[in-house]
């Protein structure tokens, strides 16, 4: 739906002359019974969006046929009265609508925006009202049922979501093509069906059937994840002592999709291992300090549990001279909680998941932090020590003796 303002163009040319499910017209904003009533259901169906249009305006100063009247009160007085309906707690979920003077056929009007609701069925004193025409009703079974339908729609996972101002030109489709699609679907497969790359990106959840970009398909193939999903990306720091006052020794930002950060991440964590030589009998055998395979899988456990839909802070991977310590955003998620983390599985990027074990980048699901310390003991290093809260995880891995 065209979004205009309404003291630069006049209305008519924009919105039309005739009713319709995204425009509706009000004499006043006087009416029989309870003030505002009649503008209340028309907002609560605005919000409710039965008819997909992204919401609707209310024109108050327009007769039924579409002529505007006399006397409209376009005070500021009169549109905060119109505004308060947003917060007098009567229209649930509160809607997103906008409240200005406007002109419409050359006469003054009101003009009243309501987006959408991303959280249908909206209610307006406990009543879902809709609009499947040119008039507004009390909601019926079918309509309702339609409405929780697009309210399930929308409550997906932020991974799966597409991303607004994201485009197809902001995947790698070389990547996609060499190494994301490879690993997530058979070879003779892909060459069976020999479906567009579009179909393609949209099985995988990387596009949407309507060309947008999900989150997952700009984390994983993404040009620039960082440009539309700002926390999406790892900082790595290496102090040259035991504490943040140390010298700092390098400081890294991944700041490539995963394919990209995953190519990247392995020879840095190489680079800064140091090994030395164990006796065992006549053996000589090299010993790193930290093992790369409890590296490997913290980080990459990091980067597939982080909250990426509400949070900008990166992923941090600091390194002391005693000490590695992994921190991300994103508290326990759903059945998992600060005291059964290390036994209880949950995701909050499903499709991240899957598309992590199908690159390779984990083993198993829900055996993370088991690996973890295994690979530590047999090493020679403590223990992993978690610390977890609402909001963040943070593993400490110390070095071996």
């Amino acid at each position: 739906m065209t979004t205009v303002s309404g003291d630069e163009v006049d209305l008519a040319a924009v919105l039309g002359t005739r009713e319709t499910p995204a425009l509706e017209f009000k004499r006043s904003a006087k009416r029989e019974g309870k003030r505002g009533d009649a503008i209340g259901n028309a907002v609560c169906a605005m919000a409710n969006d039965l008819c997909g249009h992204g919401g609707g305006d209310i024109l108050i100063g327009v007769d039924d046929e579409g002529r505007p009247v006399d006397g409209v009160d376009t005070s500021d007085r009169a549109l905060l009265q119109l505004t308060e309906l947003r917060d007098d707690g009567r229209v649930l979920d509160r809607p997103s609508l906008t409240v200005e003077p406007a002109r419409y056929r050359g006469r003054p009007v009101i003009r009243i925006h309501v987006q959408a609701s991303a959280t249908p069925p909206v209610r307006f004193e406990g009543v879902i009202w809709v609009r499947p025409g040119p008039t507004t009703r009390k909601a019926g079974r079918e309509d309702e049922r339609v409405l929780a339908e697009r309210r399930r729609a929308k409550d997906m996972p932020f991974d799966t979501r597409p991303l607004a101002l994201a485009h197809r030109d902001d995947l790698d489709l070389d990547v996609f093509e060499r190494t994301y699609l490879p690993s997530m679907v058979a070879p003779e497969v892909i060459e069976e069906n020999g479906r567009p790359v579009d179909l393609q990106l949209s099985s995988l959840h990387l596009l949407t059937p309507e060309g947008r970009p999900t989150a997952l398909g700009m984390l994983t193939i993404g040009l620039d994840p960082g440009s539309h999903i700002p926390g999406a990306y790892l900082q790595f720091v290496r102090y040259q002592g035991t504490d943040l006052d140390a010298a700092i020794a390098d400081e890294q930002e991944l700041r490539q999709n995963l394919v990209g950060l995953a190519a990247r991440l392995e020879p840095l964590l190489r680079s800064n291992l140091r090994t030395r030589l164990i006796e065992d009998g006549f053996r000589e055998t090299p010993q790193p300090d930290y093992p790369l395979e409890a590296l490997r899988e913290v980080c990459m456990n990091a980067l597939m549990h982080r909250n990426y839909e509400t949070s900008y802070a990166p992923t941090r991977v600091v390194w002391f001279d005693d000490r590695i310590e992994v921190t991300n955003p994103g508290g326990p998620f759903g059945q998992v909680r600060e005291d059964n983390f290390d036994r209880v599985t949950d995701y909050r990027n499903p499709s991240l998941a899957a598309a992590m074990k199908g690159l390779g980048y984990v083993n198993r699901f829900g055996r993370g932090v088991g690996r973890v310390q295994t690979s530590l003991q047999r090493n020679g290093n403590p223990l992993a020590e978690f610390q977890v809260d609402d909001s963040s995880w943070a593993v400490t891995i110390r070095r071996n003796a």
